[in-house]
């Protein structure tokens, strides 16, 4: 091995520990949660949404053409969602803006994400994989408010 061999492996293996260095920082340090795949869970075909504890509640959130189930949520300010997605059609996204939330929506699979909703406002959440003619219908929203006397969803499109 001559010695611009030696050089580009020494870069290369130096670039893959800053690559992996900078993978364990956002885990740790900025507390960055990877989206899981559920694969002990039976995938559901209606939403629902309920409380679990103080503050912490579960959606199971429907993707179909072309649009998500339920499409409006109302939570209170401080709420922590486990969210549950699945498809019963295609392949969907699911992004939520201004949140660290992008997860895929498929067929048969469930995957999940917490997230938490410091902040009153409006988040809306959008599908980000091309679906079909409609595709730019298929939106909702969060609505945070500082006082929610009950958490409520609302189905089909906004």
């Amino acid at each position: 091995m001559d010695k611009s061999e030696k050089l580009a492996l020494s870069l290369s293996g130096l670039l893959l520990l800053v690559f992996f260095g900078a993978l364990m920082y956002a885990a740790v340090a900025e507390d960055v949660e990877v989206p899981t795949c559920i694969t002990d869970m039976d995938p559901f075909t209606s939403d629902t949404l309920f409380q679990t504890s103080e503050d912490v509640y579960e959606i199971h959130m429907v993707a179909r053409m072309w649009a998500f189930q339920p499409s409006t949520i109302r939570l209170p300010a401080g709420s922590t969602v486990d969210l549950y997605v699945t498809s019963q059609d295609i392949i969907h996204g699911f992004k939520v803006e201004r949140k660290n939330v992008n997860l895929m929506a498929v067929p048969g699979a469930i995957n999940y994400i917490r997230v938490k909703f410091d902040e009153p406002g409006e988040y809306f959440f959008a599908c980000h994989e091309f679906c079909g003619a409609a595709h730019h219908t298929m939106a909702g929203r969060f609505v945070i408010e500082e006082n929610v006397d009950e958490p409520e969803t609302i189905g089909g499109k906004l």
